[in-house]
């Protein structure tokens, strides 16, 4: 078995193409016929390179109109032209995609004929010809009616090419594969998709995604080839013409993450499969957020301590040797590091205040940690002071890091050692703030793939629905991710361009990085008078948005008033219910959030996003200043 992935999939010429595939983890590539054409240089210094990288070429891509031609002779003349071709790179396959034309009125004996002829060509040089049934072709369209032919040619130098897309895509399941004689199947290519009532055609080229990131079966695809026997390469095949937009090296990247993760997930579920795949350390199970930690300077650390002091937080430690405090409120436990040196300094220095670090509870952290790193993401480490923990950690979005904290060791006591309680100060009555909810973290549009894939293939979490959400300079997307039992909530959030609110906090803090933090109350109302009390500043809504809210839920006048007093927002799902309160905007656009869920309410209230934003950016800019 062999990890693949077609050279069509990855943006660049071929050497970057290929030095990028060896980089991420792969161990032989399908050559797309059109890499090598454009490629200044032969095909010895192909193989080469391949060959210097630990590569090996699996298969030459791609060969149509083979059968079925009005001039014959003519394809098949180009046919051995490209066995000399794979000769010289040193591939003994070739991915034949059935024919876009054909003669008028061809007939299935023809065709096998042709096919036949074909086969024995390739049998006579020591060649193999993997042929995939292609949804547009003129008459051999789906998977069944290519094993088929395969049978009646009845060779073995012609076999059976599947790719997860064309078979899964239209609406069949993994189990209708059993109808074909995979003893005679060649190569498998794995790509997801979403769920579209679209042409199939249309669906590949604009929605063709890594393995994880759409609504296919891909494991139940897997399973039913591993089953069959088959043991070649596991290829992620050619996806959606926006990923040509990615750097290289994230694709191959992500690719190998979403690939190793799919066929370690099938071999952990049916062990007897013989998958051959990389074995990987169990996900990590995120049971919470530990701590949030900020880099600030002496004025941003004013300024934040101001605003957890309105949301009623109370800081109650200080590290024993840096300038770091500990501010806390129910399981809420939030770091301002102001010290001069070290990673949260650097972090400051590269992006203003922001949050640099992220601390997740974990039931093994040395395990996360060791999957992380197996599906290639930078551990980090820095060096700790005496009587410190070294706390296992990754690098996270826009370069931050991710710490892991857990019981089976000191980790979990690191308040105890590396804190000191500070004296008693006059007593802060709580809001009534137990834990963080979620998390929301912005990033570039063409990031969001990647980071879904980095969570998705590191933690035990799941995706829900991307939502537009409507920006008044535009359109931001948002992926939110999940814990099975929601003990840890991220929203994505992919801004294209400066004009929207997401969009210019990335160009304020040059780069991605958690735009806001939403705490949990049980009871809103009553945390909303606490926070008047202490000063909070809450983000002021426009009345019409109550107006609206009454007619469109059919809410209690008295209700409405109470929250449009308040400034809280409202949305429920059948009979779940939602509410927030939003901080006003501090270091360039980051800004605190809470929220109260009722009867088990899963969203994030995505239809109150367009009137939050307006709000926001109401505040982002002077009156009459333009847009960037």
């Amino acid at each position: 078995m062999s990890l693949c992935i077609s050279t069509t999939s990855i943006p660049g010429d071929l050497p970057t193409k290929l030095r990028a595939i060896a980089s991420a983890g792969f161990d032989s590539v399908e050559l797309h016929d059109p890499d090598f054409t454009s490629f200044h240089g032969t095909a010895g210094e192909v193989r080469e390179i391949v060959s210097g990288l630990g590569l090996k070429v699996a298969l030459l891509k791609p060969f149509h109109d083979l059968e079925g031609q009005a001039d014959q002779q003519v394809a098949f003349d180009r046919l051995e032209a490209k066995f000399d071709l794979m000769e010289a790179l040193g591939t003994k396959m070739l991915l034949v995609g059935s024919a876009r034309t054909m003669q008028t009125g061809i007939e299935r004996d023809s065709i096998v004929e042709d096919l036949s002829n074909a086969a024995d060509r390739a049998q006579r040089r020591g060649l193999k010809i993997a042929y995939l049934a292609l949804p547009w072709a003129q008459v051999t369209t789906n998977d069944l009616q290519a094993s088929e032919l395969v049978e009646a040619v009845a060779s073995d130098s012609f076999g059976l090419a599947l790719n997860s897309f064309f078979s899964l895509a239209g609406g069949r399941r993994p189990v209708d594969l059993r109808d074909l004689d995979l003893s005679a199947l060649f190569h498998a290519q794995l790509s997801d998709a979403p769920r579209l009532d679209t042409d199939i055609r249309m669906l590949k080229r604009h929605f063709g995604l890594l393995p994880g990131l759409g609504r296919l079966n891909l494991s139940g695809f897997v399973k039913v080839l591993a089953r069959s026997g088959y043991r070649g390469p596991w290829s992620i095949a050619r996806l959606n013409e926006q990923d040509q937009e990615v750097r290289a090296e994230q694709i191959t990247r992500d690719g190998y993450r979403a690939l190793a993760t799919l066929l370690d997930d099938v071999s952990g579920s049916e062990p007897g499969l013989g998958l051959g795949a990389p074995t990987l350390p169990d996900r990590g199970h995120v049971r919470g957020v530990e701590f949030i930690e900020f880099a600030t300077d002496d004025k941003s650390h004013r300024q934040l301590a101001g605003i957890l002091q309105s949301l009623c937080f109370r800081m109650e430690r200080r590290h024993v040797s840096k300038s770091v405090e500990l501010w806390r409120q129910g399981a809420i436990n939030i770091v301002i590091n102001s010290d001069q040196t070290g990673f949260a300094h650097s972090a400051f220095l590269s992006h203003g205040p922001c949050v640099c670090d992220v601390g997740m509870r974990v039931d093994d952290a040395s395990q996360t940690v060791a999957r992380a790193t197996e599906l290639g993401t930078e551990p980090f480490t820095q060096a700790v002071g005496t009587g410190e923990l070294e706390i296992p950690a990754i690098r996270g979005v826009g370069g931050s890091v991710v710490h892991f904290i857990d019981e089976k060791s000191d980790l979990h006591r690191v308040w105890d050692i590396e804190f000191e309680p500070v004296k008693k100060t006059a007593a802060t009555r709580p809001a009534g703030l137990r834990r963080v909810d979620h998390v929301a973290q912005t990033m570039a549009s063409s990031e969001m793939r990647s980071w879904a894939i980095y969570y998705m293939t590191t933690f035990d979490m799941r995706k829900c629905e991307i939502v537009d959400v409507a920006d008044p300079a535009g359109v931001v997307r948002s992926q939110a991710l999940e814990t099975p039992e929601g003990e840890m909530r991220l929203n994505l959030n992919g801004a294209a361009g400066h004009r929207t609110f997401a969009g210019s906090f990335l160009a304020d803090q040059f780069g991605a990085g958690v735009q806001h933090i939403a705490f949990l109350s049980d009871d809103i109302f009553e945390t909303s008078s606490i926070l008047d009390a202490a000063g909070f500043p809450r983000l002021e809504m426009p009345a019409n948005y109550y107006d609206d809210l009454r007619v469109r839920f059919g809410l209690d006048m008295e209700l409405v008033e109470t929250m449009r007093s308040a400034n809280i927002l409202y949305d429920r799902d059948g009979g779940m219910e939602y509410f927030q309160i939003y901080s006003r905007p501090i270091f360039n656009g980051f800004f605190f959030e809470i929220v109260e869920r009722r009867s088990g309410y899963q969203g994030y209230g995505a239809s109150n996003a367009p009137i939050r934003l307006a709000a926001q950016m109401r505040l982002q800019r002077a009156e009459g200043m333009p847009l960037r």
